[in-house]
């Protein structure tokens, strides 16, 4: 298998669908919908929706007889991107940049961006809601999926621990792990299950998927601790350095650099092990796994 090759053409598939199932740019209100595809279309890694389309693909029987992935994949970036909306906002991070261009509430205002960001969340659930409709016993697992790794027990529960962290020298190795494992790790957990049960898997499959997710989230967490303080701006595509003068807990700050590395390296030799417990062939995602760790150093 070509990695690249096969990782440029997950992304592509990504890209058309975000292009076909967000509402077009000239939709009335037209500034809202303007800056929905501003944030959404501004690049990234696209780690979730390919990490929908990996795991689907790996789904027993032809792939013709299988639901199709993408609407679950676009859902996901669409949560994902308004989860970077509203942590960039000035109640939150106030940042500036975002995916190597302003961040929205910079390109626009402060108020369409929180209503840009309010809409990608729920457009994200309109669309496994309206494409999965002819399965509703398919259509209700992804829903609660992702409803419960969105919501205040995990990805918003995790934001708001880390901003209760801020500047708080008591924050402990377990108080930082929460917060990576809910903020991070939880919407790279369920992208992976999402698309198992998509493509057809069965429970041992996707209990398999979710510990995978669970360890890689970790991982990637770490690494973007690391490379918060190591890379610059224009590598990272965001404020390098931001999270250190927020006083924010990281594993950095509380462990140092090299120990981060380490961590960093545990969770994707887990993560690791547990992709190649999947059955077809995982390849692809144990690469995947093997190309994020290797943004660490």
């Amino acid at each position: 298998m070509d990695f690249t090759a096969e990782l440029q053409r997950q992304a592509a598939r990504v890209e058309r669908g975000l292009d076909q199932y967000l509402p077009p740019a000239d939709t009335r209100p037209e500034r809202l919908h303007t800056a929905m595809r501003y944030s959404l279309q501004a690049g990234g890694k696209r780690l979730r929706p390919v990490l929908v389309l990996a795991a689907a693909d790996l789904g027993p029987g032809a792939p013709a007889k299988r639901a199709d992935p993408l609407p679950a994949a676009v859902a996901f970036e669409c949560l994902h991107t308004y989860s970077l909306i509203h942590d960039d906002l000035p109640c939150m991070d106030n940042d500036d940049l975002r995916r190597g261009r302003p961040t929205a509430h910079r390109q626009f205002d402060e108020a369409t961006a929180l209503l840009a960001g309010d809409a990608l969340l729920t457009h994200a659930f309109a669309l496994l809601a309206e494409h999965y409709a002819g399965q509703p016993a398919l259509a209700h697992a992804l829903l609660r999926e992702l409803a419960e790794a969105a919501g205040s027990r995990r990805l918003i529960g995790g934001q708001m621990a880390d901003l209760l962290a801020e500047r708080q020298d008591a924050a402990t190795a377990a108080d930082l792990e929460f917060i990576h494992l809910q903020k991070t790790a939880a919407l790279l957990e369920a992208a992976l299950v999402c698309g198992g049960l998509v493509g057809g898997a069965d429970a041992a499959t996707v209990a398999t998927l979710r510990r995978a997710g669970r360890a890689l989230g970790l991982a990637f967490q770490i690494i973007d601790d690391v490379l918060d303080a190591t890379a610059d701006s224009a590598t990272l595509g965001k404020t390098a350095g931001k999270d250190a003068r927020a006083g924010k807990a990281t594993f950095v700050k509380l462990h140092g650099l090299d120990a981060s590395r380490r961590f960093a390296a545990q969770a994707s030799a887990t993560a690791r092990a547990a992709l190649r417990e999947l059955p077809g062939d995982p390849g692809f995602l144990v690469a995947l796994c093997d190309a994020m760790a290797a943004r660490s150093h």
